[in-house]
């Protein structure tokens, strides 16, 4: 078993630049856990993931764009994504404070 507690692991944020910070958590059997801070105004622009993924907010009001929608994934909320799928995060440049994300791929890799 493997425990996390995502709010004391995540990176430090990093306000100068335009992409959130990142950390790879852990890459186990079937999923990679990787932690985001994004600091107000950085996003991770239109792109894909080779796998199925989860997303969730721990801490902030982060946007989810997938198409035409777009979620405002509050801490608590999860979105499933299949593999291949074009979907964007934003962080509004008006938030207070930094916001922190969870990202799950689901992998199916045995480690």
């Amino acid at each position: 078993m493997s425990v996390f507690n995502v709010l004391k692991e995540a990176p430090a944020a990093q306000p100068a630049k335009p992409r959130p910070a990142v950390k790879r958590l852990a890459q186990g059997d079937g999923a990679n856990l990787i932690v985001f801070t994004f600091s107000p105004g950085q996003s991770l622009p239109d792109h894909r993931s080779a796998h199925p993924i989860t997303v969730s907010s721990v801490k902030g009001e982060i946007l989810f764009g997938c198409g035409d929608d777009t979620v405002t994934l509050i801490p608590g909320t999860v979105i499933h994504l299949k593999e291949h799928i074009t979907h964007r995060v934003d962080y509004p440049a008006t938030a207070d404070g930094d916001a922190i994300l969870l990202l799950t791929m689901l992998t199916g890799e045995r480690h």
